[in-house]
């Protein structure tokens, strides 16, 4: 039996499909990177934002056309992650030729409810939609791990979200917050280090809240000193960190944990206080700048990432002028603008006014441009200097490689372009002397 898995969306989903693939290779299925002669299908898709649905639902029609396709070996199409949580019984009554719908935790037992399936197909049954399932928290996952590439592995330490953003759905969608446990984190980490990885970058929805939940006082700045432990792990990344709590216990960790990177991706999302609020935001902008100048007083040579949205309802040009006035002042090492996206039941769906769409993208445009020039600014900054670079691809036909330093996230931030005259492989680390910079990426030369 032969399983090919499409992966849409976030890290976050990157993480679940690896958690499938683990079940189904234990079950004797074999993993195929090939569509075409695939048995089953699986699409993890994500339904955070409206283009994401879309893509999703383009994503899902394509590939049903295997299925349906005069000869094709597909027997059974499933579809998953966080579109199918969310309308569910809806897909299934547009798409009869998805033949299994699962949820976000329906994941533990998606080997049973695949042959369940393929009998269903065999007695000409009906379509299967997954009864509610609480897998509690990856304990039917024991010793299954996320993928190693280029030595670096994501490691997901919680899921869920308690923070009831007026704009985002996933809480509604992947539930309340829970954090892994300790033991169970550590046991993954020392696992995808043994199988090559020199990086782990810690994901959740909100890492900074990670051991709230907790009877014991243990908290994120415990887990990263536990993981800095583990001898041969050389880089961990923290994303998705929220501002009112990353505390100062915290930065003393980053700071004095040679393991840490000096990265801290902190998603902040507006820089007006009314805005803000109207985001159910914990922080103003006051608190943010406090955290932003603590994190540069304790780690000089930190980096910090964010995110912005613009064009959230109500937004004046007056709020506008305020979110560019602090991008500006603040001058973030990496920032990711989006054009808010109106999502049906939340909170923000029902504001007024909602702001035209050419508003929000010459905004997006605006802010773009702003920091397109802080970025290049920072990275001339870098001319000269001498930084260790993981190495991601290459050579290519000149002798040129690409990889990325500590202080670029795996698979989102700036690339370093660099040449060596010895033959390096993916998951090589070497120090490059930076020679030119471009607005996102730098060029270098293997010293």
């Amino acid at each position: 039996m032969k399983v090919y898995i499409e992966t849409l969306g976030c890290p976050k989903n990157e993480v679940d499909s690896m958690m499938a693939v683990g079940l189904c290779k234990r079950a004797g299925y074999e993993i195929t990177a090939t569509s075409t002669e695939a048995d089953v299908i699986i699409v993890n898709t994500c339904g955070f934002i409206q283009d994401a649905k879309e893509e999703s639902i383009a994503t899902i029609f394509d590939l049903a056309q295997l299925k349906e396709s005069e000869g094709g070996s597909c027997k059974v199409l499933a579809v998953t992650g966080c579109l199918s949580q969310r309308y569910g019984m809806e897909l299934l009554s547009q798409m009869p030729e998805v033949d299994l719908m699962l949820g976000v935790n329906d994941y533990g037992n998606i080997v049973e409810l695949i042959e369940e399936a393929l009998e269903a197909g065999k007695e000409g049954g009906e379509q299967i939609l997954a009864p509610p399932y609480d897998c509690g928290f990856f304990e039917e996952f024991e010793g299954i791990t996320a993928e190693v590439k280029n030595a670096s592995a994501y490691l997901k330490i919680s899921e869920g979200c308690n923070n009831r953003c007026t704009y985002c759905i996933i809480p509604y969608i992947r539930g309340p917050f829970r954090s892994r446990r300790p033991e169970a984190v550590l046991a993954e980490a020392r696992d995808l280090v043994k199988k090559g990885a020199k990086e782990l970058v810690l994901i959740a929805q909100d890492t900074t809240n990670y051991g709230a939940d907790f009877d014991e006082d243990y908290d994120l700045a415990d887990l990263l000193r536990e993981l800095g432990k583990i001898e041969e792990l050389k880089w961990i990344r923290l994303m998705y960190c929220y501002p009112d709590r990353i505390t100062e216990k915290l930065v003393r960790e980053i700071r004095d944990n040679p393991k840490v990177c000096k990265y801290v991706d902190m998603p902040v999302q507006h820089g007006s206080d009314v805005v803000l609020k109207r985001m159910n935001r914990k922080s103003d902008r006051a608190d943010i700048e406090r955290v932003v100048k603590l994190l540069r007083k304790e780690i000089p040579d930190i980096v910090i990432r964010t995110t912005i949205i613009v064009g959230f309802p109500g937004e004046k040009a007056a709020e506008f002028d305020e979110l560019y006035d602090f991008v500006e002042e603040m001058r973030f090492d990496r920032l990711g603008v989006f054009a808010y996206s109106k999502e049906e039941d939340t909170p923000a769906a029902l504001l007024k006014p909602q702001v035209r769409s050419d508003v929000k993208e010459r905004r997006k445009t605006a802010i773009m441009q702003l920091q397109q020039s802080v970025s290049l600014e920072k990275n001339l900054e870098k001319v000269g200097k001498v930084f260790e670079v993981l190495v991601e691809e290459g050579p290519d036909e000149e002798g040129g490689y690409l990889g990325r330093t500590a202080y670029d996230a795996y698979e989102i931030d700036n690339g370093v372009i660099f040449t060596s005259f010895n033959k390096l492989n993916p998951g090589d680390f070497v120090k490059v002397r930076i020679t030119d910079a471009f607005d996102y990426d730098l060029v270098g030369e293997v010293l």
